[in-house]
């Protein structure tokens, strides 16, 4: 499946273009079955995304009947998602398209080793390719460097899993400690060949962030949770500098952004053309082992 071209291959302001031609398509590292309560139902988060998200066609869909249309349109040929075993519509989805739909285990490590024996099963059972971690959201929180994520961290890296890890201050009314960036310095430390994903952007510790990825070879950072116009410049320099292999293209369908709004502002941003191909898709299929 071939990536969705741009409309020329000069930029407005002179500089050449990537034209997004992708064989396999764009690999996003972020979207989910169903909008989240919170973006639907207009809670304490509704501030943050003020755009629309669904469309009428979108209505009463969910899984693959509504991620598919979405990522066909845009040239997306593969998505990360959030699964659990328990929920009937995730399985449904990676089943009926195991090769569009990547599974990415969320997990609750106040669970203990009840939790690593489930991740376990649901590796050799669905072919989880990575593990989600939402340190300031778990009943009590487990901040980044707890010693209750340190048997998920032992577990992911002995399997060769990623950790997709949100960080920085969320948007909705929780403390933020749990994510603060710092605390990556000595799971990183400890865990050397751990592979380790930022989400959400790791505000406001985004430079503290590019200094821990020029530190440690496998920490990365992925754009998801933002609107492209609102991409940190620092990690786009980066991103064309030092860090090339090192950012990981997300959205946030169908939680807070619309699939068309991130891929019309993405179409603005200054990226390098040679540093297109590794966000959008060569970047992820490293992490992801694809």
């Amino acid at each position: 499946m071939a990536g969705r071209g741009g409309e020329g291959s000069e930029r407005r302001d002179g500089r050449e273009a990537f034209d997004w031609t992708l064989d396999g398509g764009i690999i996003d590292t972020l979207m989910d079955i169903r909008p989240l309560p919170e973006i639907a139902g207009g809670s304490s988060v509704r501030h943050l995304f003020k755009h629309p998200v669904l469309g009428p066609e979108d209505k009463g869909r969910e899984g693959a009947e509504l991620l598919l249309p979405h990522m066909d349109r845009h040239g997306i040929g593969k998505a990360l998602i959030e699964f659990a075993p328990e929920d009937p519509v995730a399985v449904a989805t990676v089943a009926s398209h195991p090769d569009r739909f990547i599974p990415a285990y969320t997990i609750d490590p106040n669970r203990g080793v009840q939790a690593i024996r489930e991740l376990r099963a649901a590796v050799e059972t669905y072919d989880v390719r990575a593990v989600s971690l939402i340190p300031a959201f778990y009943h009590p929180p487990v901040p980044i460097d707890d010693r209750r994520a340190y048997p998920v961290y032992a577990a992911c890296e002995e399997m060769g899993l990623p950790v997709f890890m949100t960080c920085g201050v969320p948007g909705p009314a929780v403390a933020c400690e749990p994510q603060e960036v710092i605390r990556l310095d000595a799971v990183c430390h400890f865990f050397p060949t751990l592979k380790v994903v930022m989400r959400h952007g790791a505000l406001p510790w985004v430079d503290l962030a590019i200094s821990l990825m020029a530190k440690w070879p496998n920490l990365y950072y992925s754009t998801s949770a933002m609107a492209p116009k609102h991409y940190p410049r620092a990690i786009i320099d980066f991103a064309n500098k030092r860090g090339p292999d090192r950012v990981v293209f997300a959205g946030y369908f169908p939680r807070g952004l619309s699939v068309e709004r991130t891929m019309t502002e993405l179409r603005a941003l200054p990226f390098a053309p040679a540093v297109w191909p590794r966000f959008l898709q060569g970047n992820a299929r490293h992490v992801l082992r694809l």
